[in-house]
């Protein structure tokens, strides 16, 4: 994620502020522009605001929104919805259909908590163009979500089935998180990393099974009509592959197909935006030896979808940036793995799925979707 600037004072702000530390105005991000803004109310009382601009630039200062409801009631959205917009939720939080009981205090802030994943999920789903950041007419684009919390006999398993993302809330507990994280072997476990992963069970059924790629999916992947119940059972009673390493992006990418996928989807995403978070700093670094010049990274949302090659080029350099900064404060890497050339391959078939796209949108849904996945 990159950083913004205050559009008033010039200071710089982040994706979740809420207001300037610099000049004291009201932040909140446009998703029909996909810019935080300064905002202030464009008449006392009325519930519109309007972008605070100095000079009064009539064109930037004309559009008027309304507080995210979410806002409203419970101060845990700082997305905004365009006057005409008849939705009274913001493009991602319309996409929330079921909420954890939140007259229990800690799953408001578990609530709190997944949707700020969420919402930085939303930003990068919209810069690949992937989903629509400003649907016409109070709809909503991408997946759908229910975030549940476990109940007496009833407990919730976090997966993907026929559009709609499950996420169990206990998730946003640290400690609870770090807990699956050791028992699973899993160490790239985060909020966002769960997003990441179910979106792309989410857009394997919209970019392969209904644009008919299943055939050059198996190339890379393998069959994904193998039982999949009857794999993950083996997988959690027998552990991964040993040379999961040789062709994969992690140790759970070898369950099943699909799993290998959503894996290699979400380190995907995870290029992209830490690439657009360096370049957003003008991170500059040596992609060759030690003698090459210094290269500026490429901020991959404002290049015309940049070669993949030249991604990976990068994003090595800058992963090996990321894990030596977190060692010298006494932390674990950040980004704990090694890519292989077969996982590398793989990752270009994202890119290039996601490419097509870009250039000539999504492809039509089929009437009913065909994976349904735990994680």
């Amino acid at each position: 994620m990159k950083t913004f600037h205050c559009q008033y004072c010039g200071h710089p702000v982040f994706f979740e502020n809420v207001q300037c530390l610099q000049c004291g105005s009201t932040l909140a991000f446009l998703p029909d522009r996909m810019n935080m803004a300064a905002v202030e109310e464009a008449k006392p009382g009325s519930g519109l605001w309007r972008p605070r601009v100095r000079g009064r630039r009539a064109a930037a200062a004309a559009a008027q929104y309304r507080m995210c409801r979410n806002n409203v009631q419970y101060q845990a959205c700082n997305f905004m919805v365009p006057q005409a917009d008849p939705n009274p939720y913001c493009a991602a939080c319309r996409l929330t259909r079921v909420l954890p009981d939140l007259s229990q205090p800690e799953n408001q802030q578990r609530w709190y908590r997944i949707e700020v994943a969420k919402r930085r999920m939303f930003y990068t789903l919209a810069k690949l163009g992937l989903l629509s950041p400003a649907p016409k007419d109070g709809a909503s684009d991408g997946p759908v979500f229910e975030f549940l919390a476990d109940l007496p006999g009833q407990p919730v398993m976090t997966g993907h089935c026929n559009g709609v993302i499950t996420l169990n809330v206990v998730e946003a507990d640290d400690a609870e998180r770090v807990a699956r994280r050791v028992a699973l072997h899993e160490p790239y476990r985060t909020l966002l990393g769960h997003m990441r992963h179910e979106s792309g069970h989410y857009y394997w059924d919209r970019l392969v099974a209904d644009a008919g790629r299943e055939d050059s999916f198996r190339e890379l992947f393998g069959d994904e009509r193998q039982d999949y119940p009857q794999s993950l059972e083996a997988y959690y009673a027998n552990g991964p592959k040993a040379d999961w390493r040789e062709c994969c992006v992690s140790a759970y990418a070898t369950s099943h197909p699909w799993e290998d996928w959503a894996e290699t989807w979400a380190h995907y995403l995870h290029m992209v935006d830490l690439l657009e978070t360096a370049a957003s700093y003008n991170t500059h670094l040596k992609v060759g030896g030690a003698d090459d010049e210094l290269e500026e990274v490429t901020n991959p949302f404002e290049t015309g979808m940049p070669d993949f090659q030249a991604l990976v080029e990068q994003w090595v350099p800058v992963t090996l940036l990321v894990n030596s900064l977190n060692r010298s404060l006494g932390q674990e890497d950040a980004y704990p793995f090694a890519l292989s050339p077969a996982a590398l391959e793989k990752l270009r078939f994202v890119h290039d799925l996601i490419r097509e796209v870009k250039a000539h949108g999504m492809p039509a849904a089929a009437e009913a979707a065909t994976a349904c996945t735990h994680a």
